[in-house]
């Protein structure tokens, strides 16, 4: 099975079991409170499953397919589970009217079948979707590092109560986090490859924010996969250089490797849709809900983007995998493993 895999030798939890369980809840109360204390997001219910053939929901990288299943007393509907909110979010700052400058956030638990479940991923994804309603005018890199900044002083902040409640994590993030297009790092490591620039780069600064992730750099490869209809990654913003998005992406001690904590971006608007669409040669999806929607004019402009939950409490209490924090299903190699290492999945 390919994927991470990482087992530190040697690993001891530093929290007890009965600790990780209370860790896990006072780290998700504290972070999405000064969250949305930071960017006037309003809290709404997610939805478990979505009505398939919409557009609304998401399919990440472009090629993974959702959990679906027929509910009973619905004919002709197919209901799927999301795999991320990202599209539904945009609807939503319209349905409830917020206006710019204003946002929600929701509470997202979603499966991804496809996953390929390791150190870092699981079958069951849990995070923080969040969207903040914009105009044209927010359409820049400065207000997309400035939203970033704030992400960022919640995550220190949340680091900081974990060390108050448990001194021996000690804090490992700078105070700043380094912002750096997708297009510098290749220019530094152009022989590694995305995962290889990630980490060297992320080991460096301890925190970075790599800019434009989805479309081709010059060596003809993306950074990494994105789907067309909600990050905007194909606006110039400077000469060769492409992209309104990033990934929030830290240094892990514990597996020595970086660690993306967020995807983000400002979202498309009628240009960015209708050219990422076109490269990635899916214009059938202009007669969808979703995008019929937001080509006529009916969505606000937004930025948004995901935060991992198990993630960032795999980080913040200095996890080595992410069955730590969370509980899932894993293949019975995975589990030998860490029983081997000393790693009790919850």
């Amino acid at each position: 099975m390919s994927g991470f895999f990482k087992y530190p030798k040697g690993y001891k939890s530093l929290l007890s079991f009965e600790e990780t369980e209370k860790a896990i809840a006072d780290i998700k109360e504290f972070f999405q409170t000064y969250l949305s204390a930071q960017l006037k997001l309003r809290r709404v219910t997610a939805p478990l499953f979505l009505k398939g053939g919409t557009g609304i929901n998401d399919d990440l990288n472009g090629i993974e397919k959702p959990v679906t299943f027929k509910p009973r007393g619905m004919e002709n509907i197919t209901a799927e589970v999301p795999q991320s909110l990202a599209k539904w979010k945009r609807l939503m700052l319209a349905e409830y009217s917020i206006p710019t400058g204003y946002g929600l956030y929701t509470d997202m638990n979603a499966i991804r079948p496809d996953e390929i479940p390791d150190s870092l991923h699981s079958y069951y994804v849990d995070q923080w979707d969040w969207e903040l309603a914009t105009d044209s005018s927010y359409r820049t890199i400065d207000f997309l590092k400035k939203v970033v900044s704030k992400i960022y002083a919640t995550l220190l902040a949340t680091e900081f109560l974990v060390y108050e409640n448990y001194p021996e994590i000690t804090p490992t993030l700078p105070e700043e986090i380094t912002f750096i297009h997708s297009e510098e790092v290749l220019d530094r490591y152009p022989d590694k490859t995305p995962k290889e620039r990630e980490s060297l780069i992320a080991k460096e600064y301890g925190a970075v924010f790599i800019i434009g992730i989805g479309y081709p750099l010059k060596n003809g490869s993306p950074h990494d996969s994105r789907a067309p209809d909600y990050d905007d990654w194909s606006t110039e913003t400077k000469p060769g250089y492409h992209g309104l998005n990033g990934d929030i992406i830290v240094w892990n001690p514990v597996l020595e490797t970086a660690f993306e904590l967020s995807s983000m971006g400002i979202r498309v608007n009628k240009e960015a849709l209708l050219k990422q669409l076109s490269l990635h040669h899916c214009e059938y999806r202009k007669d969808l809900l979703f995008h019929r929607r937001l080509l006529n004019g009916e969505l606000p402009e937004s930025i948004g983007g995901g935060i991992g939950q198990s993630r960032l409490c795999m980080f913040l209490l200095r996890k080595a995998h992410i069955g730590e924090v969370q509980a899932s299903l894993w293949p019975d190699e995975i589990i030998n493993e860490c029983i081997l290492h000393n790693i009790r999945l919850m």
